[in-house]
């Protein structure tokens, strides 16, 4: 045990005859370490898109809310008539009244 602790410590097993195989055991390591980083920070940048893409659809729909909303209110009557009457139009007094036209062959 402690010799080879020893050696480890020393890095003579990658030296020695047999070390090639421990350089693969090593090296493959190594790459599935990358992989493994690779594919955590591809996650986060998805995760980060997506909250990001979740706030932009918040603000587009409040402000097709409040342009809704401003739409109503300029559409109301009330508001149509305190506009008009600064230019100079009133509502009429008078209902309108139905016109028949008669058509003879």
């Amino acid at each position: 045990m402690k010799k080879s602790t020893y050696s480890i410590l020393k890095g003579t097993f990658l030296v020695s005859d047999g070390s090639f195989k421990n350089w693969q055991l090593i090296v493959f390591v190594m790459v599935l370490a990358f992989f493994m980083i690779a594919s955590s920070h591809r996650a986060d940048r998805k995760v980060h898109e997506i909250a990001k893409l979740g706030d932009d659809v918040k603000e587009l729909r409040s402000a097709f809310i409040d342009g809704r909303s401003r739409l109503m209110r300029i559409k109301m009557e009330s508001s149509i008539v305190d506009k008009m009457s600064k230019k100079g139009l009133v509502p009429s007094e008078i209902p309108p009244r139905k016109i028949k036209v008669n058509i003879k062959n």
